[in-house]
């Protein structure tokens, strides 16, 4: 009877003991105040803005970027290749040698030329002195009318030798001016055919000479998007060897017939900036003419998360990380770029690349570029990690 007093008085001595030991002395670390989140640095480069576009689901064009001012100089005298003043990639001005043909036979052609010019002109003197002798003895009524006719038609046939024999010479020089191959206008050489040595024939491609300051974006275009078609449409592309770079011009002309064979149109567009155009030709080229009936909003498809079946993009709403969910539409795969139905407007700011560590309500502080979210990370983790010690 004495002993089960005893065992229930310790018991509850021990926990009063215990809830004094827990209650007297407070824990530090459960009573310490938390840190304040640390705000987001977002510089320039982090952002990008939804756009506005008309180009997602426009006609395609397909082609090559070409210059307008182009010439293929071919042999108009059959000679061989004597020297090669120019190359491929050369630049040349108007009147430059480009090539000289072998001229040997052409001057032997123009000399002979010449002297029958020359016999010509002789002959022709002679039947006019003739002529005037036989119009004096006419009047004097020593010779008939007959013999007069006569000097007078030697003289005409004199005459007309003399003239085909002028033509003959005229058109030797130009032969022997053949020879030499001059640039017709400033530019560059391309696409050099022959070789010292090599022996052409008449109309045989020589040389190619281009104005690269001319070059323009020469494609084809279904005849069925021919309708959505209008002269001074902007035009939006991309160029083989150049990247993501976008160039931008405006549609100048569209052809009159389509392809028999692949029912395409083709169409021309200048670039807006002639300076920017690529220096080569062929290049290939891909881009889309844009439609002003199809203006959408548009946001590169890297802004866009996706959870399941819907999508979200993270929006900056003046000093807060706003989570917003979105209706996407169309996806352009050349562009990389969606189609915003819904939940943005023209001009709002999103993240450029955004992670999976972000939070809603999250605070945003702007920085200057090249210190933003990827710097923000070292220079925000070092005051937290701080007041964790």
């Amino acid at each position: 009877m004495t002993r089960a007093p005893l065992i229930l008085t310790a018991l509850a001595l021990a926990l009063t003991l215990t809830a004094c030991g827990k209650g007297g002395k407070p824990d530090d670390k459960a009573a310490a105040p938390k840190p304040a989140a640390a705000p987001l640095l977002l510089a320039p480069e982090d952002l990008r803005q939804v756009g506005q576009s008309g180009l997602i689901g426009a006609p395609v064009i397909t082609g090559a970027i070409q210059p307008a001012r182009r010439a293929d100089l071919r042999a108009e005298v059959a000679a061989v290749v004597l020297q090669l003043a120019k190359d491929n990639g050369e630049r040349v001005r108007a009147g430059d040698l480009i090539l000289r043909l072998d001229p040997t036979s052409i001057r032997d052609g123009l000399t002979s030329a010449e002297e029958a010019l020359r016999a010509s002109q002789q002959s022709f003197e002679q039947a006019e002195r003739v002529l005037a002798r036989q119009r004096t003895l006419n009047q004097q009524g020593m010779i008939s009318m007959q013999g007069l006719e006569d000097a007078e038609v030697r003289r005409n046939a004199a005459q007309s030798e003399l003239a085909a024999a002028k033509a003959r010479a005229v058109t030797a020089r130009q032969q022997v001016s053949r020879t030499e191959v001059r640039a017709p206008f400033d530019g560059v050489v391309s696409e050099r055919k022959i070789s010292v040595g090599d022996t052409v024939q008449i109309g045989r491609e020589l040389v190619k000479v281009i104005d690269p300051a001319s070059m323009r974006f020469e494609g084809q275009i279904s005849a069925d998007r021919l309708g959505e078609l209008k002269i001074g449409q902007p035009v939006s592309f991309r160029i083989n060897g150049f990247g993501d770079a976008e160039f931008r011009g405006k549609l100048a002309r569209i052809d009159a017939a389509a392809n028999a064979t692949t029912r395409q149109v083709e169409v021309i567009a200048e670039f807006d900036d002639r300076a920017k155009a690529p220096q080569v030709a062929g290049l290939y080229a891909e881009g889309r003419i844009e439609s002003a009936d199809r203006k959408a909003l548009v946001l590169a498809e890297g802004s866009v998360q996706r959870q399941g079946d819907s999508a979200f993009v993270w929006k900056v709403a003046g000093n807060q990380l706003k989570k917003v969910p979105v209706t996407v539409g169309e996806r352009d795969e050349r562009r990389g770029e969606v189609v915003i139905t819904s939940g943005l407007a023209l001009g709002d700011q999103v993240l450029r690349a955004p992670t999976g560590s972000l939070t809603d309500g999250a605070a945003v502080q702007r920085v200057t570029p090249g210190a933003g979210a990827a710097s923000a990370v070292a220079q925000v983790a070092a005051p937290a990690s701080a007041a964790s010690k």
